[in-house]
């Protein structure tokens, strides 16, 4: 049984990102093929709610062959964006880490319960369990529409 969405959809706008791919990189190193995130959302520090965006597109370099005449979107990436939107609200929200680097630590309790196939925008809402100075713990969940398609903790480590 999923676990309650940390989203209110109804009160979300779908349409306006808080912050584009420029404030993005501020804070995610990851480049080219490896940005996870189109966008974010919301940043709600004072909830330890963020919540961003994925548009999985058919001609995405994993499409053709992940799965071949069925394009799913990879798993592994779902929690790879998940945990590139964990990094960017642990960052935003402490100025004075602006100088480390964030590694992926491990995932817990991770479930995919929904395919998420192109051409689909995956929603990705995460909140902070644990926020220290050299680690954190961030519930996340992933939606295409207002399905819930995964959901597990997310690890990350000051490397």
């Amino acid at each position: 049984m999923p676990s309650q969405p940390i989203v209110d959809f109804d009160t979300l706008d779908l349409s306006r990102p808080a912050f584009g791919m420029d404030e993005v990189r501020k804070f995610c190193k990851q480049r080219g093929r490896f940005e996870m995130l189109d966008g974010v959302l919301l940043f709600a520090p004072e909830q330890s709610l963020c919540i961003g965006f994925k548009d999985v597109r058919a001609d995405d370099w994993w499409a053709t062959d992940h799965i071949p005449g069925r394009p799913i979107f990879p798993g592994a990436l779902q929690c790879e964006a998940a945990a590139q939107l964990s990094t960017f609200d642990y960052l935003k929200r402490r100025p004075d880490a602006a100088h480390v680097f964030l590694g992926f630590a491990g995932l817990d309790s991770v479930r995919f319960r929904g395919m998420v196939a192109p051409p689909s925008r995956l929603v990705i809402a995460t909140r902070a369990i644990k926020s220290r100075s050299s680690m954190f713990i961030y519930e996340a969940q992933g939606f295409v529409g207002r399905q819930m398609v995964f959901e597990g903790q997310i690890l990350g480590t000051v490397v």
